[in-house]
């Protein structure tokens, strides 16, 4: 003989006769004594040999039974709902209980917890980070873009296609250390880059240009050349400019009330021009210096010198022939010291001037002199 039981019902199996006693236990808060107990199901079989039943319900003593463990009828309602409890055999119980019921009831608190604080930090942030259907804080969400309402701080790259301030109002881009400006090919290939930094201004780019309002190029250089289109370039250095290689320009003029000098401390310098070369000076002088000879040369024309007076100095005297008596010379010299000394300017084969003595002939005795 066999015992099973099943949530609500107890069964007794015997080898050669089967007893089949089926038990529906009241459970729950609700009970309260035997005699409000709902009424217990007997089923009977008869084993193999009886003639018939039992008219005594309650008298059991005649059937031999197997002994159960005693179970204490758990709470349970008066309706009987449908058990879905695992079946229990042979006494033991299947189910959660114990410390694995207590550990998930832990584990089902803290998960409650958990989620609890995750919504509260959730609606902290939403407040302070000021979130709303338009954006976030002073920053809103506008066709086309966002619009900024205060001060930004980018704490790293700031990637767009346009950066502008609001109608009326200024844009500033400031930085502590240094600011950049970069643009980039498709490819990311670096085409061109802008960098501002505490002591210089750095540009890579292939060309640079300053337009005015207009369109008309104020400024412009690239790798052939650099164009300045303003009416005047002023340097105001102490130093001046200096060019390393030719400059090409109508005009060369100092301001006013300053001289103007064009040097060239260890080369040559030279002005050339395809049809005039004008020097002018209205309220001073022209001066040309050099430490060697100093060429005034023109190939098919002349070098006309245009003044009410012109002045050599320095120039050599030739010494007259000694053919005079001494008696002569020195009335000659007499008269002479009491007029103005006026010298004759001869000139050599090889053109080079130089002063004779009014009453002789215009020639030297000295080759030096013509050498």
């Amino acid at each position: 003989m066999d015992a099973c039981t099943h949530p609500g019902k107890f069964y007794i199996r015997r080898s050669g006769a089967e007893l089949h006693t089926g038990v529906k236990l009241l459970t729950g808060n609700s009970y309260k004594s035997p005699e409000e107990s709902p009424p217990s199901e007997h089923k009977l079989r008869m084993p193999r040999g009886q003639s018939n039943w039992s008219d005594d319900a309650g008298n059991s003593n005649s059937i031999p039974r197997q002994s159960t463990p005693h179970q204490n009828p758990g709470p349970s309602s008066r309706s009987n709902p449908p058990n879905n409890e695992s079946p229990s055999c042979n006494g033991f119980r299947l189910g959660v209980y114990g410390w694995r019921k207590r550990c998930l009831y832990s584990l089902v608190l803290g998960l409650m917890v958990m989620v609890i604080l995750n919504l509260a930090l959730t609606l902290w942030l939403l407040k302070v980070m000021e979130f709303s259907s338009e954006g976030i804080g002073s920053l809103r969400v506008v066709p086309g873009g966002v619009e900024l309402r205060g001060q930004a701080a980018v704490l790293d790259a700031l990637v767009a296609s346009s950066v502008r301030s609001r109608r009326g109002r200024n844009l500033i881009l400031e930085s502590w250390s240094n600011f950049t400006a970069s643009a980039r090919a498709h490819d990311g290939r670096l085409l061109a880059r802008f960098t501002l930094a505490e002591d210089k201004l750095d540009c890579i780019s292939k060309g640079f240009h300053i337009t005015d309002p207009s369109g008309n190029t104020l400024f412009s250089a690239d790798e052939d050349q650099v164009v300045v289109g303003a009416k005047v370039l002023r340097v105001t250095g102490v130093g001046g400019a200096v060019f390393q290689g030719s400059v090409q320009t109508p005009v060369v003029r100092a301001e006013s009330g300053h001289g103007l000098k064009l040097e060239s401390s260890t080369r040559d310098l030279e002005v050339r021009a395809p049809q005039r070369i004008v020097i002018e000076s209205w309220a001073g002088e022209i001066t040309a210096s050099c430490l060697r000879d100093m060429m005034l040369q023109s190939v098919a024309g002349a070098v006309r010198i245009d003044a009410k007076s012109v002045f050599l100095k320095g120039l050599r005297t030739a010494s007259p022939r000694q053919s005079h008596t001494g008696s002569e010379q020195h009335s000659r010299s007499h008269q002479s010291s009491h007029e103005i000394t006026v010298y004759q300017l001869c000139a050599c084969a090889n053109g080079k001037l130089f002063l004779a003595r009014p009453e002789g002939v215009c020639q030297a005795d000295d080759r030096s002199v013509c050498s």
